[in-house]
């Protein structure tokens, strides 16, 4: 039943052009963790999901957070800004994970905590806006240092 909403609400929120995106490339390479994917409820009715798909940048481990999707009618009320901190705080206590990446809009998901990187250097597979790269990690330079290929949870850099 989870499945069948996410997959009908990703289609409300963003249409047929999702399957183009790069993020949508990501999660088609490496499985999302359906621990870490979320729906919020206003009322007892779900109106908003996020999945967390586990990553590996540079030898870093952490997660790709999206797509974040909101029910139209019920934007505007919190629910997307709530799934997006509490994912984000249930992956980072998790032991190994580093930070939470996601490809968005630093006005929305600034003030959640997620800072931009440094243009260029996370490469992803396929074209991203490096400026709607964003970061979020208790160590405040990750955001500036993170570079390389986005590759699967738990690849460790070679010596």
């Amino acid at each position: 039943e989870d499945d069948s909403f996410v997959e009908a609400l990703q289609a409300l929120a963003f249409g047929p052009g999702r399957f183009a995106r790069t993020a949508f490339r990501v999660r088609e390479r490496f499985p999302i963790d359906k621990t870490l994917s979320l729906i919020a409820e206003i009322d007892g009715n779900p109106v908003a999901s996020v999945w967390m798909t586990p990553i590996s940048v540079g030898g870093i481990d952490g997660y790709l957070l999206g797509p974040l999707a909101t029910d139209p009618a019920y934007r505007g009320r919190g629910a997307g800004k709530l799934l997006v901190k509490e994912v984000t705080r249930l992956a980072l206590a998790r032991q190994g994970v580093s930070f939470v990446m996601l490809v968005g809009d630093e006005p929305y998901y600034g003030p959640l905590g997620f800072a931009p990187t440094t243009h260029g250097a996370i490469q992803f597979p396929g074209p991203v806006d490096p400026k709607r790269v964003l970061l979020h990690s208790a160590d405040q330079t990750l955001a500036l240092r993170l570079a390389g290929p986005i590759a699967a949870f738990g690849a460790r850099k070679r010596a």
